[in-house]
């Protein structure tokens, strides 16, 4: 069995122990008010492992922020790994205001000039202090770091690269992850503008921006990736046991989320440590 394939087991043991959990044999991931959620929550989680009964649903707030971290740790522990494939000091965190990191650093200004003017921060809001569920960080490098292969910058170059620490740069924002164990329509309208804060209100490049669900409607699950621009794409926690369970099924949602993945729209969790390092 590969790495990431044990990775992904790790992942769903860590999901099924916590923030996904069983009440009178319906996970928590299912709307208890609807048939379908309910049919494929069952089918779809049976295929991954064993659920911990509760006589109650855990808290909302509870399971999300338990599944937050499960996605926090398996990105880490997948970034270990590939290295290799992107060198750096990356570093992966969560509930931290994007203010923090380069592209984002001028919000901070904007806020402190919105608190001295209360016309101003009528103006403006407060929506742009944004705090992902999980990011992704690139920490600046020290010029012994950059220069470790020969000397290829110094004091007369390079005076303005966010990269380098002797420029006083900031950690850059890698990526931003929304996790969402289930997919309601309030949600759908909070990632959604959390990535276009992200888009619009950024100096330098875009971060990755993405969404993690364990939804397992997939009507909710288009409500978020399908179309262009917000996101790069959505993952599933367990894409192939839904794919699975929806054709044992013959449930027409099949064909909506097999366009969502020929369209790049939908993916496995196991596919975003390696896109995530693009």
């Amino acid at each position: 069995m590969t790495w990431l394939r044990e990775a992904r087991a790790r992942f769903h043991a860590r999901c099924l122990s916590g923030p996904i959990t069983e009440t009178r044999g319906v996970p928590s991931v299912a709307d208890v008010s609807n048939t379908s959620s309910r049919e494929i929550a069952k089918a779809m989680v049976a295929k991954i492992g064993p659920l911990i009964s509760h006589a109650e649903k855990p808290a909302g707030q509870t399971a999300g922020s338990l599944f937050e971290a499960a996605c926090q740790d398996f990105i880490a522990e997948c970034f270990e790994q590939f290295t290799h494939l992107r060198p750096g000091r990356f570093s992966v965190e969560r509930g931290q205001q994007i203010s923090r990191y380069a592209q984002y650093a001028h919000l901070d200004e904007l806020r402190a000039l919105a608190d001295a003017s209360r016309t101003l921060k009528t103006h403006l809001g407060t929506d742009y202090l944004i705090k992902p569920d999980v990011v992704v960080v690139r920490g600046a490098e020290t010029d012994a770091v950059i220069n470790q292969s020969g000397d290829l910058v110094d004091a007369s170059v390079a005076r303005h690269s966010g990269l380098r620490q002797a420029n006083g740069a900031r950690a850059t924002l890698h990526a931003s992850i929304s996790c969402k164990l289930t997919i309601r329509s309030d949600r759908v309208q909070n990632t959604r503008s959390e990535a276009l804060n992200l888009i619009r209100n950024r100096k330098g490049r875009l971060p990755h921006i993405v969404a993690v669900t364990a939804e397992p409607v997939p009507s909710r699950i288009a409500a978020i990736a399908l179309g262009t621009g917000d996101m790069d794409c959505v993952y599933h926690f367990a894409l192939p046991e839904l794919v699975e369970t929806l054709r044992e099924q013959e449930r027409d949602a099949l064909e909506l989320v097999e366009t969502m993945i020929d369209g790049q729209r939908l993916r496995d969790i196991s596919d975003l440590p390696l896109d995530l390092v693009v």
